[in-house]
């Protein structure tokens, strides 16, 4: 055996595969439209120091996708609690854009526990505003995702908020 870098990413149990799919075939006939009012959301760690992230895993070759050989990126122990986020994010961001969308509007969140507490559910209740049923485990169904892959790390805020601008853009 020999030291390797893990891969990065989300471990599957069949109920994770079986919601993914599940997700899959209820939006596969889905067109833009279907999609204009929803809105895509994402928390991300942005880190303007450098970090290797030179993480290693020790495994046998083949061994790459392994349960035991997958480092998971999913979790960091954030400070994001539920009243935060009904507070900071619910109330003064999606409230009023979902009241600019109109009828239709659909909320995209992950099932990370401060979306899903029940203070959070409760205002969103409480407001009419409806959320999708989100597959556990499933970041990269996010759009939103993509985006933040597409940007190379930046050295500034200016820098964060170029790539990201131009990021967009090209959406």
């Amino acid at each position: 055996m020999r030291a390797r870098r893990p891969q990065v990413g989300v471990v599957f149990t069949a109920q994770h595969r079986a919601g993914r799919l599940a997700f899959a075939r209820e939006h596969q006939d889905w067109q833009i439209r279907h999609w204009h009012p929803v809105l895509f959301t994402d928390e991300s760690r942005f880190t303007l120091s450098t970090c290797d992230r030179r993480d290693r895993v020790w495994r046998r070759r083949g061994e790459r996708s392994a349960a035991c050989s997958i480092l998971q990126n999913d979790r960091f122990g954030g400070s994001l609690t539920a009243t935060r986020y009904r507070d900071e994010i619910l109330r003064p961001l999606v409230r009023p854009y979902a009241g600019a969308v109109g009828p239709g509007f659909l909320l995209m969140q992950d099932n990370a526990r401060p979306h899903v507490a029940g203070v959070c559910q409760q205002f969103l209740q409480e407001e009419g505003i409806d959320a999708m049923d989100w597959p556990a485990r499933s970041p990269d169904l996010n759009p939103i995702e993509h985006i933040w892959a597409s940007c190379l790390a930046p050295s500034t805020n200016a820098t964060l908020h170029h790539r990201l601008s131009r990021s967009w853009r090209m959406l």
